[in-house]
């Protein structure tokens, strides 16, 4: 458990995204910075490509909302429909809450959810220039939606429940957004060893998305406890290569992987 207050974590990474806005900057995925390291900067198509995207995902949004930021592709495991209502947590430019409304069509409704204000902006503009009409964003918490009560199918996530210090409030509030029957679809990274304390209490690291990171044991009970059902948290080692470049020197590919996590509300 890191030493920082949950205040100061969310400042932090608030700062964090807020700068890579602000900035225009993509990366190589998440990590302690967006240039990875001492590493030249890797375009987003690499990056997304290596996250599990295909060519025409990411070549089907406005410029400027892919940031190849990210662990893994949520949407190859939300199994999206027509008419669908869907939830991103942590939407940043809009990149998945794009592709997902490419997937629902016009009868379908995608609300992104991020804390930090300049990532709303950047994803409100890339709405209007993409004629994305069905496709809102609204400035909150994830621990607490801005969202009705039972009033979405799917919840889509692209590595950013890691970054809460809250965990468990973001899966009670996320069953409660949820309809009975909805779904949890999410790409995070998850631990597989215990992180060093150096790690552990690196506020960089946590704002990157490493030092976060729950065991597999944790998300399981937590997920259970807001009441999901049918959970399933599948580790993805082939993440490791990539994840290597987040900090490279530190070894953290040998703490924490890339995972796809389902779950369902139940009907009753």
């Amino acid at each position: 458990m890191s030493k920082q207050k949950p205040d100061e974590i969310r400042k932090a990474v608030r700062e964090n995204y807020g700068a890579i806005a602000r900035s225009g900057e993509s990366g190589c995925g998440c990590g302690p910075s967006s240039c990875c390291g001492d590493q030249q900067l890797v375009q987003p198509l690499e990056a997304s490509a290596r996250m599990g995207y295909s060519t025409d995902e990411m070549t089907s949004v406005p410029d400027g909302a892919n940031l190849g930021l990210g662990c893994g592709n949520p949407q190859a495991i939300a199994n999206l429909k027509p008419g669908e209502t869907v939830i991103d947590l942590g939407s940043g430019a809009g990149f998945d809450c794009f592709l997902a409304a490419n997937r629902i069509g016009s009868e379908g409704r995608v609300i992104g959810v991020d804390m930090t204000a300049d990532m709303i902006g950047r994803a409100r503009e890339n709405a209007e220039k993409g004629g994305y009409w069905n496709v809102e964003f609204r400035l909150g918490e994830i621990e607490h939606l801005p969202v009705a009560d039972n009033s979405a199918d799917v919840i889509i996530s692209n590595c950013v429940i890691n970054l809460s210090p809250d965990k468990a409030s973001v899966f009670r509030d996320a069953f409660r957004v949820l309809k009975p029957g909805g779904r949890l679809a999410v790409s995070d990274v998850v631990a597989t060893a215990e992180l060093p304390e150096k790690i552990r209490n690196d506020m960089a690291m946590y704002s990157g998305c490493i030092s976060g990171a729950a065991s597999i044991d944790n998300l399981q009970k937590m997920m259970a406890e807001a009441g999901f059902e049918n959970i399933s948290i599948k580790p993805k080692n082939e993440s490791r290569e990539f994840i290597r470049e987040w900090a490279e020197g530190s070894r953290i590919e040998d703490y924490v992987v890339s995972a796809l996590i389902e779950a369902v509300k139940p009907l009753n």
